[in-house]
């Protein structure tokens, strides 16, 4: 049971060549158009010269029955306790095992060191930490790999293993925007980022090219690579969210290091919160602060203004949010008005706010598909806005045609506070011998 992402990697490294199992299909969800196709035979192996079928989780109790299954993997991220046991019944019911695949059976070990970034929940701001790391390890004259969770919602025997160096690299790949709101950031500050579904070859080319590899997480899942490091994000936006999510609880109990994030955005009683249940979860990890700084580029283009909002998706969607670094850039630069879109949704994204009704008056940029990403190009030009400020990560107006004057809103990791996540992280190097003292 997967999403394109955690399943495939469960697969190839447990069952792919295990003669003692037959895996009889995959399920899907969260990512549309994902079921109702075949996980290619170049990445299924020798022993499925077919591949194997993808189907709609919908389907989990007949395919049990119907196929007589012995066994129900769960492989996903960033679900509720509660949704995950609901899952299991339905196995359960069905006469199978249901099962969580846990990281020593799941993580592969590189020949580099590896410093991991994972989080609790959706949208705690992982890639923007990790890019303060590689931008730190720069400074110390070393070369950071960037390794991302999988997002292959493509064509899966070409995606096997990626590399992206540059933008052309992107463009070649046709890579989504929720890929892109990952990748480009990466390679704006000068990262190679490696990603794709065979996580075992990735490692093998990501080595061979650094210093240190970066575990850049999605979603709250643990990471693929057993890490040297591991930090860990709590978001004090959610309060509540460090224990209540799979497997974002798993994951704060593995943190080597644990950061409280966007403390400059939270009330104080917020981050007191937040920072005691982080140490009532995992009593060792050092706890440090940290801050998301949010910046518009031409603020003044929004003061008085009507204004859309348009956000990154997942951090919407599967994420809980209701808005994001958008909103409160508008907001700061004193907008007349931000627009809700919803009435003006057409298509595929008016399908999103109806299966995420708690997004409150913003626009996530969802487009994992050609027709998806043309809904959320009509759903902007409909709404009768003066600007439309864009916090995706993404270059959206190089994807989509914006009638409306557009500025770009942006966030960035910074220490806050003392210890600073950068002296753990360089007591660390120091350790593993990659610095001198």
């Amino acid at each position: 049971m997967g999403a394109a992402g955690r399943d495939f990697h469960n697969f190839n490294v447990a069952y792919r060549d295990d003669p003692a199992v037959q895996v009889v299909a995959f399920t899907a969800t969260q990512i549309p158009e994902i079921a109702g196709r075949r996980y290619p035979p170049s990445l299924a192996g020798e022993r499925y010269p077919q591949g194997i079928p993808i189907m709609d989780e919908a389907e989990l109790e007949s395919l049990c029955r119907e196929r007589h299954v012995d066994e129900v993997v769960f492989a996903y991220s960033d679900v509720a306790h509660a949704w995950v046991m609901h899952r299991a019944s339905i196995a359960l019911a069905a006469g199978a095992d249901f099962v969580l695949m846990g990281p020593k059976r799941t993580m592969l070990k590189a020949g580099a060191p590896v410093i991991a970034t994972s989080a609790v929940r959706t949208g705690c701001g992982k890639s923007q930490t990790t890019r303060w790391l590689s931008r730190l390890l720069n400074r110390h004259g070393l070369k950071a790999a960037v390794i991302r969770h999988p997002m292959p919602y493509g064509d899966l025997a070409r995606q096997a293993v990626q590399r992206f160096a540059c933008r052309a690299d992107l463009d070649a790949a046709h890579c989504t925007i929720e890929e892109r709101e990952e990748y480009e950031p990466h390679l704006a500050v000068g990262n190679v980022v490696y990603a794709g579904v065979d996580y075992a070859q990735i490692v093998l080319r990501a080595e061979q090219e650094a210093d240190v590899i970066l575990w850049d997480g999605g979603n709250n899942d643990f990471p693929f690579l057993s890490p040297d490091l591991h930090i860990v994000l709590v978001d004090p936006l959610r309060p509540g969210n460090e224990d209540s999510h799979h497997p974002g609880e798993a994951v704060l109990r593995m943190a080597d290091v644990i950061v409280v994030a966007k403390v400059n955005s939270a009330s104080d009683s917020s981050v007191q919160q937040v920072t005691e249940a982080a140490r009532a979860i995992n009593v060792t990890a050092p706890i440090v602060r940290a801050m998301s700084r949010v910046t518009a580029e031409n603020p003044e283009l929004i003061r008085g203004k009507r204004v859309l909002v348009v956000e990154d998706g997942p951090s919407l969607t599967h994420g809980g949010m209701p808005y994001g670094a958008g909103y409160v850039a508008a907001v700061a630069a004193q907008a007349a008005e931000i627009i809700d879109p919803r009435a003006d949704a057409v298509g595929e994204i008016a399908a999103v706010y109806a299966q995420y009704p708690h997004i409150g008056a913003v626009l996530p940029a969802v487009g994992y598909h050609p027709s998806q990403l043309e809904a959320l190009r009509a759903t902007v030009n409909a709404v009768a806005a003066d600007v439309v400020v864009v916090a995706t990560p993404c270059d959206l107006p190089a994807l989509i045609v914006i009638d409306q004057p557009v500025v770009r809103v942006r966030y960035e990791f910074a220490e806050a506070g003392e210890p600073g996540l950068g002296s753990l992280v360089e007591d660390f190097l120091l350790r593993s011998h990659l610095l001198r003292g």
